[in-house]
């Protein structure tokens, strides 16, 4: 791997998919990550699923999603052999990723005095559902509790009678997300002060912190966001439309945009009811009926081709095989090669950063369950020498 933090190493002790994703967002940033698994079974996400895929339909899919670039070995943290090997590899890493229940890490014999001990230059990444205190702070949390929990579903969904998830786990790779900008930021006070820190966040942090414009609707406005469907909550129109084949999406950020869909439309952007976002957005309603009235006379192609033609931003809602086979994505390295010991050549959902004039080599395929014990043994003997 070529990348900004190639010359840092990082020890993964995280599982599931928050802490694991922090991890591989550093390893795609170059980074050497070794990460942790329990010898019986391994990372719990090993067995999620379906779908499973290999010979023996025994690897899981979801695994591979958050354990790209990175190198696995089997230690069992209870036991006095694990414990040492532990302490070995802590001297010798940058940062430590870790998302167990708060306390959990502490009573493993590794709290983050001890981990300072061995390595002040350490930087620690911890990630919990609620936080590491507060009231609630030694809670579990998972993905869609924390979405409940944090507003998310609230204002997702066709109503606010019918709260949704959003479909990926969002809170998770969020938290993941905030969890490695946040070691990068670590990493650079280091290099003036010599010394790490511990980074953290949870899922609860992850959600609340993109709420974004909803939560200053209630902070400063008063106003309790609900959901809304698939139109934006303060702009109009903003959303998806039907046409004669089914549907596209329309955004008409300003007047401008409005004044070419309306004119595209045959509707008159003078009209009092639309003159404006404010009386747009009071009259959302009928604004939709009329658009979908003009809508309904040509096919999505159509609309989406005169759209462009104009400069108003619309899109198609593609489904993901769509979306992996659509040549922008690939023009973007939002795709990655990697050769699987057991699968071969594979393709995966590549890193979402490009750095101008540096190129990656190649990304590691995800490990097998402890694959990589005797080379990392190897190397961190080569370090302590």
């Amino acid at each position: 791997m070529l990348g900004p933090l190639d010359d840092i190493v990082v020890l993964d002790l995280s599982r599931a998919l928050a802490g694991p994703h922090a991890a591989q967002m550093l390893g795609d940033l170059g980074a050497k990550v070794i990460k942790v698994e329990h010898p019986e079974g391994g990372d719990e996400s090993r067995g999620w699923g379906p779908p499973f895929v290999g010979p023996d339909h025994d690897i899981s899919t979801y695994f591979l999603a958050a354990n790209r670039n990175k190198e696995s070995i089997t230690v069992d943290l209870k036991s006095a052999e694990g414990k040492e090997l532990i302490e070995r590899l802590v001297r010798q890493c940058d940062v430590l990723v870790e998302n167990f229940r708060t306390g959990v890490l502490d009573r493993l014999g590794f709290p983050v005095q001890r981990l300072h001990e061995l390595n002040p230059r350490l930087v620690v990444l911890s990630i919990t559902g609620f936080g590491h205190d507060g009231p609630e702070g030694g809670r579990p949390g998972y993905d869609q509790i924390a979405q409940g929990e944090a507003g998310l579903m609230s204002l997702t969904g066709p109503s606010p009678d019918e709260p949704y998830r959003v479909g990926a786990s969002i809170a998770d790779l969020l938290a993941g997300i905030h969890g490695a900008y946040g070691v990068v930021a670590a990493l650079y006070e280091r290099e003036r002060t010599g010394r790490g820190r511990v980074v953290r966040t949870s899922l609860l942090a992850a959600v609340a912190g993109v709420h974004s414009y909803h939560g200053t609707a209630w902070t400063v406005g008063g106003k309790v966001p609900a959901a809304a469907g698939n139109h934006h909550v303060s702009i109009a129109p903003y959303g998806s439309f039907r046409c004669a084949d089914g549907v596209l999406q329309i955004a008409a950020a300003n007047d401008g945009q409005w004044r070419k869909v309306a004119a595209l439309l045959g509707i008159d952007p003078g009209e009092p009811r639309y003159a404006s976002n404010r009386e747009r957005w009071a009259h959302r309603e009928e604004l939709i009926a009329d658009m979908e009235r003009a809508l309904a006379a040509h096919d999505r192609g159509h609309w989406l081709a005169r759209l462009a033609e104009v400069g108003v931003p619309a899109g198609a809602i593609r489904s993901l095989d769509e979306v992996y086979t659509w040549d922008q994505t690939r023009s973007q390295g939002l795709l990655v090669e990697v050769e699987h010991p057991v699968l071969g050549r594979i393709e995966l959902p590549g890193p979402p950063l490009r750095f101008e004039g540096l190129e990656v080599v190649r990304h590691r395929p995800p490990p097998a369950l402890g694959g990589d014990g005797d080379a990392v043994l190897a190397w961190l003997e080569e370090r302590e020498s």
